[in-house]
């Protein structure tokens, strides 16, 4: 696998062309108009709110694409369906990066470095041999960098917009706890492909009907024998639509209900009847299916942190440099559980920072994130959370059986997870519908 998609596994974010604007490339222009020829450098085929896409950006968006497909042996839709696809897409992209930004969330180099070498590492590379193993494949290491940027950014956009603001009433923990019990096999798990055909909010009749004649058209190729994954690029407006639409293997009690209860009906190698949920029109396809009766083996890691807390008298930065000077000692041989009793703002300041063994989806989605790419004995770099700034030491991983104990924390996870995926497809349409769009395709 190149080493491009080890993170870019939805469609690429590209940087923005340099315009035909610039003084250099003016002057240029004015120069060849004096001697009589003028030659078009770019165009602009879409404005997004107060920024512009341009034929240069799109052109290399597909060709990206179209590479993507012949790795993965898919066959390609019509280059004209391909560049809407990926137009729409990229408004999608902009209009997340420009909210982004608005709203102050960022992602500083240090951040961004770590996540690169941890690439680098899991393809078996330093980063210097990274970088070559890139250029040699005709990509920029720069522009790399910022892609994977904006690719972090959308993820923590998401977290921050969707995964944190889900909550979970214990009535539906025992609703379903409830249903898993009435259920012949609660734990079985579908491998799907499915395709989304977008609906704007507050649609007009006259669009949902386009929309749902869309829809229908896909599923009579799909019924035609039409390959699944060619359909999908073609037809689907989710970001795996060029990935064929594959959504891997997901237990049913991860799956939107509305998914769940079709899924379950069907047969392996069937394709769904069309579904409608607030996002749009879904056609889902059931590649596999697997039971259950093993028992549920999840990762535990045992945790301790320090904690420091920020507030109108302690900034980000003098909350971030604390943390960094207390690494330093302990790097140096200081003893992490008597800092933490020292210096931690946290109730497990007592037991030397001690969280104990935890399951994954205990804690917040930044704080997890840090500890799961820790070895054992390594002390993090200092992470954010809405909670302040944290040292991170794992002391020992494990595999352990989830027991009867911790049915409720899964179950909290499992509808966490069921929730964000419908609130994110949601957040998304939302989002989409407030930008200015204005395409300037008509003479592509």
């Amino acid at each position: 696998m190149a080493p491009r998609q080890v993170l870019l596994k939805s469609a690429r974010v590209c940087l923005v062309a340099v315009l035909a604007l610039g003084c250099g490339v003016a002057a240029g222009q004015a120069g060849r108009a004096a001697a009589g020829r003028v030659a078009l450098v770019d165009r602009i085929v879409a404005v997004v709110n107060s920024e512009v896409i341009t034929q240069y950006e799109l052109s290399d968006r597909v060709s990206s694409a179209l590479r993507e497909l012949r790795q993965r042996g898919t066959p390609p839709p019509s280059r004209e369906e391909l560049q809407r696809q990926l137009l729409e897409r990229m408004i999608m992209e902009r209009v997340q990066l420009q909210f982004a930004r608005e709203t102050g969330l960022q992602i500083d180099d240090l951040q961004l470095d770590a996540t690169i070498g941890r690439i680098a590492e899991s393809n078996r590379m330093a980063l210097a041999q990274f970088r070559l193993a890139l250029e040699r494949d005709g990509i920029s290491f720069d522009k790399f960098r910022e892609e994977v940027r904006a690719e972090i950014v959308l993820s923590r956009l998401r977290e921050r917009e969707v995964d944190n603001k889900i909550t979970v009433a214990e009535s539906e923990i025992d609703n379903f706890i409830s249903q898993q019990r009435n259920a012949g096999d609660p734990s079985a798990e579908f491998n799907l492909a499915h395709i989304l055909v977008r609906v704007p909010e507050q649609a007009r009749p006259e669009q949902l009907a386009q929309q749902r004649a869309r829809a229908e058209e896909a599923v009579k190729r799909l019924a035609a024998g039409a390959d699944f994954a060619q359909v999908a690029a073609t037809y689907s407006d989710a970001s795996d639509a060029l990935q064929g639409g594959d959504l891997g293997w997901r237990a049913q009690d991860r799956l939107p209900e509305l998914f769940a209860g079709a899924v379950t009906k069907m047969n392996k190698g069937e394709v769904s009847d069309i579904l409608r949920s607030p996002a749009g029109y879904h056609i889902l396809k059931l590649i596999d299916r697997r039971g259950a009766g093993a028992p549920y083996m999840v990762e535990q890691n045992h945790v301790r942190h320090i904690l420091v807390r920020t507030s109108e008298v302690v900034s980000q930065d003098e909350a971030r440099h604390k943390l960094e000077a207390l690494r330093e000692r302990i790097v140096n041989g200081a003893d992490f559980g008597e800092l933490a009793r020292l210096n931690s703002e946290d109730g497990s300041a007592t037991r030397g920072g001690d969280l104990g063994w935890i399951y994954p989806g205990d804690t917040v989605p930044e704080f997890e994130r840090a500890f799961k790419d820790l070895k054992p004995k390594d002390i993090s770099q200092p992470v954010r959370t809405q909670f302040g700034w944290h040292l991170i030491q794992v002391l020992e991983r494990r595999t352990a059986d989830a027991s009867s104990e911790r049915k409720r924390l899964e179950a909290r996870k499992a509808l966490r997870d069921r929730k964000s995926d419908e609130s994110y497809q949601e957040w998304l349409r939302q989002l989409r519908d407030r930008a200015w769009v204005e395409f300037r395709t008509e003479d592509r």
